[in-house]
């Protein structure tokens, strides 16, 4: 898919091709009604619209982003509104069949995290669950019955984590898709203070990236 992909917008990757994937292996209810948290440029809202949802909704904090996703949108022919704003605040109270997110998960150092020097797309505290937290943490009211998370990170910030922590909310939980890639360029320039916190091994280049299901 042909994709504006201006700088300073998450361009898709290993992980949004993961949850891609995860994405059609979704049998979409007749007029669901679908989320993606973290749109970036917006090809999961446009692949789900493709898919044949009723409505699709995409939201990012970045301003860049979220016109970025509006002008792929209107490039594509695809019906996607998209909101500027934190999880699920440009939403209300809304519910959703499907909610899709590529959330930041890479750990972040203190120093390297001061203000004006993170950057959303990718720092997400020091043990990288700034984010991840607060999506398990709020995903249970904003799913319809019956209705799907699908959530893509690194076994970097603890995927096993992440499935306790929506178990312990009620949700059925299932990794789905699984992918070993080699370290990006983020995680290239962090791996010395990765090792040194034990974030990951002696001489690990590579990362495992999960796409966990969890159902209402």
């Amino acid at each position: 898919m042909l994709l504006l992909q201006p700088p300073g917008v998450y361009a898709p990757q290993s992980d949004t091709r993961l949850l891609a994937d995860a994405l059609r292996d979704e049998a979409l209810p007749p007029g669901a009604r679908v989320l993606d948290i973290g749109t970036g440029t917006g090809a999961l809202a446009l692949l789900a619209a493709r898919a044949g949802a009723g409505s699709v909704t995409a939201v990012d904090v970045s301003s860049i982003a979220v016109l970025t996703a509006r002008a792929n949108a209107w490039l594509h022919g695809a019906k996607v509104s998209v909101h500027r704003g934190d999880l699920f605040s440009p939403v209300g109270t809304g519910q959703f069949q499907l909610v899709l997110s590529n959330p930041p998960y890479v750990p972040t150092a203190p120093e390297t995290g001061r203000p004006g020097r993170t950057d959303a797309r990718w720092d997400a505290g020091r043990d990288g669950r700034a984010v991840v937290d607060r999506l398990c943490d709020e995903i249970p009211d904003r799913l319809a019955p019956g209705g799907v998370l699908l959530m893509v990170h690194s076994v970097v910030c603890g995927h096993a984590t992440t499935m306790h922590r929506l178990a312990r909310a009620g949700l059925s939980v299932r990794p789905v898709r699984r992918a070993r890639v080699p370290f990006g360029p983020v995680m290239r320039s962090r791996a010395a203070w990765l090792r040194q916190s034990g974030a990951v091994g002696p001489e690990q280049r590579d990362e495992e990236l999960v796409v966990i299901r969890a159902q209402r």
